[in-house]
C-alpha cells in the first residue's frame, strides 16, 4: 500500500498498523482518522477455525487460545513493546524500521499534517476483557450485512453468532490456566455517526434505521 501511495496508483488506504507511520515517515501521506475516532475499543484481528477442524483438534484448538492470552498478556506491558518490536521488524514478519512500528504501540500519534498527539486509548492486547468472543460484535457485522442487502429479514442473528463466536470453548481454555475472563457483554455503544447499538435490540429496525441502505424486503 505504501509502495502503490508512493508511486502514485493509490490515493488512500485504511489498514493496520504500522502502516499509517510507514506512509508518514516515508512523507507520501498522512493520517485523517483513526478507527479509535470512529468506534472506540472497537475488535480488531480475528482468530478463527473451522468448525470441522475445531471439532477434530479440540486440544490445538485450546492450546492455541491459551498462547494468544499469555502473548496478549504480556504486549499489555508497556515495558515489552520495545521487544516485540524488534522481533516483528524483521524481514521474515513485518520488515519495516522497529522505530515506525514503535511509535504508535506507545501511543505516540503523529499524524503527518502537524497533529502530534498522545493518544489517550493506545492499542491494547488483553485489557478490558478485549479477547472475549463477544456475540455482540458478531450480531453488529450481520446487522451490516443485512443494511447492505446481503441477507434476508429471516437472518437468525443469535443463532449464527453462538456458532461463531464460540465463547465455550473460549471460556474452558481459560479456566484450564486460571484464567478469569470478563464474560459475556451485551452493553451497547455509539460510532461516530451517533447512533448506538444494542445487541439486545431489534437488529431488524437497527439494519433498516440508516439514511442510506440496501434493504429492499
Amino acid at each position: 500500500m505504501v509502495a502503490n501511495m508512493r508511486i502514485g496508483k493509490m490515493d488512500g488506504f485504511c489498514v493496520g498498523e504500522p502502516w499509517n507511520a510507514r506512509a508518514i515517515a516515508d512523507k507520501v501521506g498522512f493520517t485523517s482518522v483513526t478507527t479509535q475516532q470512529i468506534w472506540k475499543d472497537h475488535p480488531e484481528k480475528v482468530c478463527a477455525f473451522t468448525a470441522e477442524f475445531a471439532e477434530k483438534n479440540p486440544k490445538t484448538v485450546k492450546a492455541v487460545l491459551k498462547g494468544l492470552h499469555e502473548a496478549s498478556v504480556w504486549l499489555d506491558v508497556m515495558e515489552n513493546r520495545p521487544e516485540q518490536c524488534d522481533i516483528v521488524s524483521k524481514p521474515n514478519y513485518i520488515n519495516c524500521d522497529k522505530q515506525i512500528i514503535l511509535g504508535r504501540l506507545m501511543g505516540k500519534l503523529e499524524y503527518g499534517d502537524g497533529r502530534v498527539v498522545e493518544d489517550p486509548t493506545p492499542m491494547h492486547f488483553s485489557r478490558r476483557n478485549c479477547n472475549y468472543p463477544q456475540a455482540a460484535y458478531a450480531k453488529w457485522w450481520l446487522s451490516q450485512f443485512r443494511r447492505w442487502g446481503m441477507t434476508g429479514a429471516s437472518t437468525d442473528y443469535d443463532g449464527i453468532a453462538s456458532k461463531v463466536m464460540r465463547s465455550d470453548i473460549y471460556e474452558e481454555a481459560m479456566k484450564e490456566i486460571g484464567y478469569l475472563h470478563g464474560g459475556k457483554d451485551d452493553s451497547s455503544w455509539t460510532m461516530m455517526d451517533g447512533v448506538t447499538f444494542d445487541p439486545k435490540g431489534d437488529m431488524e429496525k437497527y439494519a433498516r434505521g440508516f439514511p442510506v441502505h440496501n434493504v429492499k424486503s
